[in-house]
């Protein structure tokens, strides 16, 4: 190493940032992380570094001197003219101040790494500036990793290490830390049930150690996306890289799973319309019964759970069963289509209403009246119903929708094997016969409020 990474303690210490503009205020941004007094150092401030000033955050000085970096923790240097960068530099150098310099390496005595912030816990990734791109892509997939209010967890952990210290044996103190931050504590306080979190822990302080039986784990009904990783949401990832088993779905994309731990689990419970390898009773049984031996459960579902998704059997299963649940949304296929397709589902003037519907339910029940809603004005998306194309068709025609309203079908939405074709409500059936579409499709139609601008949108 030609660096070494150390945290400079800031509390009641001045750092210094010479500057007015916006260099300087890049440099304030980062510190404003910090407890630190700031002093800008410069004859003209820009709006936004004098409104620190204006609110007390930061205290100015116009004159440029030694003595301003005198017993400063450190200092900053961006002027935007490297004169005067070199002088500021030279004056900090007298005042033993350690000093970086915008954009000039040869005067650092220190550099900024890329941070990931969850205070107190901090994460600094640098590479001695050699590969910067790299390290944003590092920052990037911590972010990504490490829940947003983990800090606080850290915080309160802190907070009640004094009273760990008196009521739990030293021999039990490394098992009490290890259920707060690798259990369903922290389980608990990353999906928001903070209060929850607290009383267990006070509690199992006051018992003077962990609880010794298992506690119940939890489960996670986490939407996929319509196929393309990029798409899932951070939170959606977070669960993945915390799972110890996933019960996952026959449209969620392999590149997906990788996302997952990579020791947890894989249990594939896919489902196809009329043959069910896996029953849903026997889905719901199964992610309670390992959510009973205190895992970390991800049900993984292609687009989002709370859509033509079941996801309502198995909250209601891990409820009925005292088990921790929660829902973690997903893009579903007719917002993935619309973006793909560059287009608005709704637009003022031609469709003021969204539906999202299915031509297919449960093998035992009748087909639903998917069309029942669409009227002038609305976009309709079908789920499932490459397979009732041509009942849906006739019902929409029936209900005097234009024969040549236009529709877009849209299969595998985002993934590599995506494929778009365009027909009209009186071509839909015969279209899809032709294209040989049998997978994952979303029909899209818009009934425009004036017919005689009929505008589709497909998903």
């Amino acid at each position: 190493m030609q660096a070494f990474p150390m945290f400079i303690r800031t509390t009641g210490r001045r750092v210094i940032i010479v500057g007015g503009g916006e260099q300087a205020a890049q440099k304030a941004r980062l510190l404003l992380k910090t407890d630190a007094d700031l002093v800008l150092v410069a004859d003209r401030l820009d709006d936004e570094l004098r409104a620190l000033v204006d609110r007390g955050r930061a205290r100015h000085v116009s004159a440029l001197s030694a003595d301003v970096f005198d017993g400063a923790a450190m200092g900053f240097v961006g002027t935007g003219c490297p004169g005067l960068d070199a002088a500021a530099h030279a004056l900090a150098k007298a005042a033993r101040c350690p000093v970086n310099v915008v954009d000039q390496p040869a005067l650092c005595d220190m550099t900024t790494p890329a941070i990931v912030d969850r205070d107190p816990i901090v994460i600094a990734i640098g590479s001695e500036g050699t590969a910067p791109v790299l390290t944003r892509e590092i920052k990037t997939k911590l972010e990504q990793m490490l829940p947003r209010t983990l800090g606080g967890l850290a915080a309160l952990a802190g907070r009640l290490r004094p009273a760990v210290t008196r009521h739990v044996p030293r021999t039990g103190r490394r098992p009490f830390w290890a259920w707060v931050f690798k259990g369903p504590v922290r389980d608990m306080w990353v999906r928001g049930a903070e209060r929850e979190a607290s009383s267990a822990i006070k509690a199992a302080i006051a018992a003077g150690g962990a609880p010794d039986q298992t506690a119940a784990g939890s489960i996670s009904l986490v939407g996929a996306g319509p196929g393309a990783r990029d798409l899932l949401t951070l939170r959606a990832v977070e669960r993945l890289q915390e799972a110890d088993v996933v019960f996952y779905d026959r449209l969620v994309d392999a590149d997906v799973l990788e996302l997952a731990r990579r020791d947890a689990e894989r249990v594939f419970v896919g489902k196809h319309v009329g043959a069910h390898a896996w029953p849903q009773d026997r889905i719901n049984g199964m992610i309670v019964a390992e959510a009973a031996r205190g895992r970390r459960v991800v049900r993984l579902k292609s687009g989002d759970p709370g859509i033509f998704g079941r996801a309502g059997e198995e909250i209601a299963a891990a409820r009925a069963a005292g088990i921790p649940v929660e829902v973690v949304p997903g893009v579903t296929a007719a917002s993935a289509a619309g973006a793909r397709l560059g287009r608005s589902l709704t637009e003022r003037g031609v469709a003021n209403t969204l539906v999202l519907a299915t031509g297919t339910g449960r093998a035992e029940d009748a087909l639903p009246d998917a069309t029942r809603l669409s009227g002038p004005g609305t976009t309709t998306a079908l789920y499932m119903s490459v397979g009732q194309a041509s009942r849906l068709a006739l019902d929409w025609l029936g209900r005097g929708m234009p024969a040549d309203c236009p529709v877009d079908i849209c299969v595998d939405v985002s993934k590599d094997s995506e494929r778009h074709f365009s027909a009209t409500v009186g071509t839909l059936a015969a279209e899809i016969a032709a294209r040989e579409v049998t997978g994952c499709a979303i029909l899209l139609v818009t009934w425009p409020e004036k017919t005689s601008a009929a505008v589709a949108l497909a998903g």
